[in-house]
Formats: structure tokens, sequence, C-alpha cells
């Protein structure tokens, strides 16, 4: 029978007399080859569980030919469109993202990757031209300023930096691969890897450095770069970095340039006000999430020294941590006193030139300022500012919030295998991390809107297949039944 539609319905009708008993819908068909199917499937469940009396009525031998994850990538690949990223109008660099983000390979294994995603995969000499394209046609500008475009305003106040190194596996160092202080603690040439994000851990700028370059030497460059892209007030943007960040230099630069900062503070001895808290109250302890709050001066020139404000918070989860450090080291110390490890260097040690000692009162310092952070920030306080002001409370839930960088970096480096291990040249190292930066938004984006990891998301759709079958001679693609799960997951991709 054919539909409103125009589509030829086939349907299995029982009937007892005239009368319909039952009644199967089977499918519609909008063209012959469609119809030819539907009218094997039927016949199939027609004779379903029946001995056939003559051989023209035996069902159809069906045989599936192969499988694909369709349905995986086009749900990524409509990310890839919602973030428009495909006005890059380069159909292999999405490809090698949305690969990327599927199963992080080699660029020449990822045209096995495309092949088993039943797509048609580029050539090896598509993708090394691909890889040249994004260098010369700066295809990481363009994607930061859509990243930046997509960002929640909300979250553009507060940008989160942070570092990390790229090792590679060379038998000599060149003019950018150089060995250097490693996050890794590897000692092959690295590559440092510079990345901000908003405070949602959403990517805004990717920037790569020499291996040997110090991380408190990338902050300034990142963050210019990424106000003058965007032609943006610095006044309204307050950097939040880690205490590796802190130098003298960083903070006045940061100044200059009209940020607001909130950066990680080493605490190379015991505060004075944790001092004198423990000096009034010998046997308390301090209370979870007790904050002080002091000026400190910073600068090594008479001339460069400036005083800044500083917040400590103790915390008990902290403290029990660097408890159990303080006596792990001090076992070893005492294991080297007792001749029972080889004499070196250990923190707390006094080495002499008969019998070493432990260095009781290095101890006893580590252990007043155990639980204790700290935070330098130019924010104003309530009292110097009391519409602008800052409570501390908030400038240490900021400072916080660089999880949400430390998560993005750990992301690239497992879920999406960021080292380029097989790049040997500088455009060719670029070109791969731009690859990243864009499956990182797009992981990123799937995160916030799912709820659930990347690679969770990846492993659920991954399983269902876009099959292609055979029926006497002639090739037919099947859909898959798509579970309800999966349908509430990726409705929420695309906010319905």
């Amino acid at each position: 029978m054919t539909t409103k539609s125009g589509a030829t319905a086939v349907q299995i009708v029982t009937k007892f007399g005239k009368q319909i008993t039952n009644l199967i819908h089977v499918g519609s068909a909008k063209n012959q080859e469609r119809l030819e199917f539907l009218l094997s499937v039927a016949k199939a469940k027609i004779n379903e569980g029946q001995i056939p009396l003559f051989p023209e009525e035996s069902p159809p031998v069906i045989f599936q030919e192969k499988s694909y994850s369709q349905y995986l990538y086009s749900q990524l690949w409509s990310v890839y469109q919602q973030l428009r990223f495909n006005q890059l109008a380069d159909k292999v660099f999405a490809q090698l993202v949305i690969a990327r983000l599927i199963e992080p390979t080699s660029k020449l294994d990822t045209i096995r990757v495309l092949g088993e995603l039943g797509l048609k995969p580029p050539s090896k000499d598509q993708i090394y031209r691909c890889l040249k394209k994004a260098v010369n046609n700066n295809y990481r500008s363009e994607l930061a300023t859509l990243c930046f475009q997509t960002s929640n305003p909300q979250h553009l106040s507060l940008l989160l930096y942070d570092v990390t190194t790229l090792y590679f596996e060379i038998p000599k160092e060149d003019e950018f691969r150089k060995p250097g202080l490693s996050k890794e603690r590897r000692l092959e040439p690295q590559i440092v890897v510079g990345l901000l994000v908003d405070r949602s851990g959403f990517p805004l700028e990717i920037h790569e450095f020499a291996g040997n370059l110090s991380e408190t030497k990338t902050l300034i460059p990142v963050t210019t770069a990424f106000c003058k892209r965007h032609q943006l007030d610095t006044q309204r943007l307050t950097i939040t970095a880690d205490a590796g960040m802190l130098s003298a230099t960083n903070l006045v630069e940061l100044e200059l340039a009209g940020f607001s900062f909130i950066v990680g503070s080493r605490i190379a001895k015991t505060p004075y006000q944790i001092k004198q808290y423990h000096k009034l109250h010998p046997n308390q302890r301090l209370a979870d999430g007790t904050i002080f709050e002091t000026a400190q001066t910073f600068g090594y020139k008479r001339e460069d020294k400036i005083e800044r404000r500083v917040i400590y918070q103790y915390r008990k989860k902290r403290a029990q941590l660097d408890l159990s450090n303080i006596s792990k080291q001090i076992i070893k110390a005492e294991r080297i006193i007792r001749g029972q490890a080889p004499l070196k260097k250990s923190p707390f040690l006094t080495l002499s030139k008969t019998t070493p000692t432990l260095n009781q009162e290095l101890i006893n310092q580590h252990q007043l300022r155990a639980g204790i952070k700290g935070y330098v920030t130019n924010l104003p306080t309530i009292q110097e500012d009391p519409k602008l002001g800052v409570p501390p409370q908030e400038i240490i839930a900021a400072y916080h919030q660089l999880f949400q960088v430390e998560k993005s970096f750990r992301m690239s480096k497992t879920d999406l295998k960021a080292r380029p291990i097989f790049h040997r040249k500088l455009d060719s190292i670029k070109a791969h991390l731009t690859i990243v930066f864009a499956a990182l938004a797009i992981a990123r984006f799937v995160e916030d809107k799912t709820k659930i990891s990347i690679r969770k998301f990846v492993q659920k759709l991954r399983v269902i297949q876009t099959g292609v079958v055979r029926i006497e001679g002639k090739q037919y693609q099947t859909q898959p039944v798509i579970p309800k799960d999966i349908q509430l997951l990726v409705n929420k991709l695309s906010g319905h």
C-alpha cells in the first residue's frame, strides 16, 4: 500500500476469513532497492519457524559483510559543527580531529581508524598536506577565536593557566626540543606546552615553547596573545596560575598589562602569623579552613620591592598528607644515620665531618606549617575597596579551579595522547598540537553537556554499529537500534 508521504508500505497481514486478525508493519520504502529489501525481510518473517514445502519458499540467506561506528562519528561531527570548526572547510583536518577522540594513534594509523568508521579515509599524502595547511593557514588562530566565542562569557572573567612538558624519544636535541625541567621527570629532549582555559576548563589558547624555557617565562606571552587576539580589556580579567608561575617579574608584568592575578605561593619559611598562633596556643591545633591574611614583600632589588596581599589557609586533609611525607623523610634520614642506607642528601639530615644527625629544628618548622597553602594576589580587600574588594574565601576558591586546566592536561596526555611521538619537524609538531587543541575543545564540550567523560562517551556509542548485509547478491545498509539511554545522552549534546 502507498502511504501519505508517497512511500510504499510493506506489511504482513494475517486473516481469518475476511477478518484481519494480525498486522505487522515491516517498513516503508521510497525506492526499488529498499522495497526489495523489505519484501525479503517480510518473506523471511513469514517463513520463520516453518518447514518449507517447496525449495523456492526457502527464506533468503543473509550475510553481514561489515559493520562500522557511523553513529559515533556522526555525533562527534555534530559537535564539531556546533563549535563551528567546520568553518575551516578542511574535511581531512576534521577527520583527524574526530579520529583522535575515538582512537588516538599515529597519523598514518588514523587511516585505519577512519576506515573502520565507514568513511573514505584520506591518503598519506593528503594527511601531510593537511598538516602543512594547518600551519600555513594558521588554523590554530581561527580555532582559538571560535573557542572564545563558544565559551560562556561568565567563565571568561577568570582565566586558568598552566604548563606541561612533552618529551621526545630522539637521539639528540635540536633548536626547539631541548632537555629541561620535566613534569614527567624525563631526561629526553622535550617541549613546553602552555594551556589557557576558562573557569570550566574549556580551552582558549595553546602555545608551545622550547623545552629548556622556564615555565615562568611562558605566562606573559600566552595571556597577552589571548587579549590581543580578542581585543579584551585586561582589567576585567583575573589570571590564576600555580606556584610554578610565581616570580616577581611575572607579577609586575601582569600588573603592567592590567591583569588581576591569583598565584600559588611557595612557603619557604613558616609565616609569622602561624608562628604567633602556635606561640599563643601551644597545645591547640588550627581549625580546618582557618585563614590568615597578611602582606609580603616581593622583589630582589631594593627599587623593585613591592608589597602584595598574601592569604594563607590551613586544611586538615593537606596537613595529614604533609605530615605523612615528613615522617617518611625522617625515617629515611634515620636509616642513613644508623648506616642502613647509603650516605646521601636528605631534607632533614645535617651532614658533618663526624656523623650525620637529624636537623630537628628544620623538622619542627616543616611540621609547624604542615597543611598551610599560600595565595598571592593583587585583588583588593573589602576594607581597601568595599565595591571591588574580594574576600579571601573567593580568592582561594578561584585558585582551586586550576584543577580544570590540570584535568584538561590529563585528558590531553591520556585520552588524546598529545605527545607527538612520530613528528620530527617543528611545523608538524605545531599542526599536531592544533589537532589536539581542537579535539580537547570537543571533549570538554561533550563532558560539559553529558556529564560523563569523553572516554566513556566513546565507549558507549562505539558499540552502536551500522551494518552492511548481502541478500541474494545485493547489498543493503542496516540502521542500528539506538537504546533510550544513548538517545537521552545524545539529546543533551544538542540541548534537547
